[in-house]
């Protein structure tokens, strides 16, 4: 069982690492500017990449690797919900953040106005790039999904 921990807490770091490698390749690489939401969604696997490590570690104790997985499945909670929430957005189900799918406000001021012209807004509420009809916020909440589902399953299963 303990084994069984240990793999099961190195594949979520694992994948989890992956997940974020994907989305810098995409800022970085494909030139995909992220949005505030894309920056948010990344956080919980920014905590998830560590606290496997340390499951992972100490998964001789049963009784704390449960816990851990326990937390890993409320921490990739959070992201597969951040994911939806964006995904919501983009699909214009509801609304998003005034930061990044408001109006955008004309002032008329010559060097202001200068400076908004030089300055690129990525909005929340678009598409940047699809496939099959999911955008990355959608892919992002099926791999926050299964790795949520995967890490409760694993803290359940112990005996």
């Amino acid at each position: 069982m303990k084994n069984d921990f240990r793999f099961a807490a190195f594949f979520i770091a694992a994948v989890s690492a992956a997940t974020l490698a994907g989305a810098w390749f995409f800022q970085l690489v494909v030139g995909l500017a992220p949005c505030p939401l894309c920056l948010e969604q990344r956080i919980p696997y920014y905590v998830a990449v560590p606290l496997a490590i340390v499951v992972a570690a100490l998964a001789d104790k049963k009784a704390f690797a449960r816990i851990g997985f326990a937390s890993l499945a409320i921490v990739l909670a959070i992201g597969c919900a951040l994911a939806i929430y964006h995904a919501g957005v983009e699909w214009k189900f509801w609304a998003g953040p005034q930061d990044c799918s408001g109006a955008v406000v004309e002032l008329n001021s010559g060097s202001l106005i200068e400076q908004m012209n030089r300055t690129r807004v990525v909005r929340c509420d678009e598409i940047p790039w699809q496939l099959f009809g999911i955008s990355l916020a959608g892919y992002n909440a099926l791999i926050a999904g299964a790795l949520t589902l995967f890490a409760a399953w694993t803290a359940a299963r112990g005996k």
